[in-house]
């Protein structure tokens, strides 16, 4: 059963974390530039190292829209069709890793096809941050903001430790061979 709601879920959080990176990305008007050329281009997200324990994560797939931003492509559309750029994000330890991309941390990533698109896309993940204050200071005024955002980033800097931690006691963690 829970499978079977893994199913329906998934497209919607799939919308919601493109529709989260297009916000991202919309903020910074020199991503458009940078992802022009590339216009029509499609990437696969793929998550290494899923645990089997929980319900399966399908592959984001992404499509390089003219306004620079991306959409997500359904499962229908064009299937047979090798992305341009394949991005495997290591996920052995899936709360470790969505913790850390909260603290700012790189996420272990390996990357295959275009180069030039690919170095595009390298560049997003170096530069380009989630300014969460300034989203909250447009709803609760920026004192307000500055100091929740402290207190979230020092909450996902531990969250993240705490889930490292806990990985290594995991028979399938990164911390066994």
């Amino acid at each position: 059963m829970l499978q079977e709601w893994s199913k329906l879920l998934a497209p919607a959080v799939q919308d919601r974390i493109t529709l989260l990176l297009n916000h991202v990305m919309s903020r910074e008007p020199i991503v458009t530039t940078r992802l022009a050329p590339h216009v029509g281009k499609s990437v696969r997200l793929h998550l290494a190292g899923w645990p089997r324990l929980l319900p399966a994560a399908p592959d984001l797939r992404l499509r390089i829209t003219p306004a620079g931003l991306l959409e997500r492509l359904n499962d229908g559309e064009s299937p047979e069709q090798e992305p341009d750029l394949d991005i495997q994000l290591e996920a052995s330890n899936p709360a470790a890793a969505a913790f850390g991309l909260l603290s700012g941390e790189r996420p272990d990533v390996r990357v295959q096809g275009d180069a030039q698109l690919a170095g595009e896309i390298n560049w997003l993940i170096d530069n380009l941050r989630w300014d969460i204050e300034d989203d909250l200071a447009a709803i609760t005024g920026p004192a307000v903001a500055h100091q929740l955002g402290r207190v979230a980033r020092a909450a996902a800097q531990g969250m993240a430790m705490l889930a490292r931690q806990a990985g290594r006691f995991m028979p399938d963690g990164p911390g066994r061979a």
